[in-house]
């Protein structure tokens, strides 16, 4: 059985972008529905992969967080407004059970 990952870096820009790639190819005969996913599923997995492996940023975040934090499949998502470390006007954090992202997309 294929090792499943969050499908969370599908809402970026890059993630829609070939989202919507793929669908054009598909309508237009191009490629296969299923060609779709499979090319949908390989995103999922080299994106986790390049965060691990390539990715040397980090930050350290302390709140306080209600005890009873609702979750999704062990997936938090927090949107920070305001926030005075970046200058972007929202930042949205989403945080896996585990601290391997590769880890933490398996199903």
């Amino acid at each position: 059985m294929a090792t499943a990952y969050y499908e969370f870096y599908r809402g970026t820009s890059l993630g829609m972008a070939l989202t919507d790639s793929l669908d054009e190819l598909i309508t237009s005969g191009v490629i296969t529905p299923q060609l779709a996913m499979k090319v949908l599923q390989q995103f999922d997995k080299s994106l986790a992969d390049t965060m691990v492996n390539h990715v040397r940023s980090k930050a350290t975040l302390k709140v306080r967080l209600p005890q009873d934090l609702p979750a999704v499949d062990d997936v938090w998502t927090f949107v920070l407004e305001s926030a005075d470390f970046v200058t972007a006007e929202k930042v949205k954090i989403i945080a896996c059970k585990s601290g391997d992202a590769i880890e933490a997309g398996r199903k």
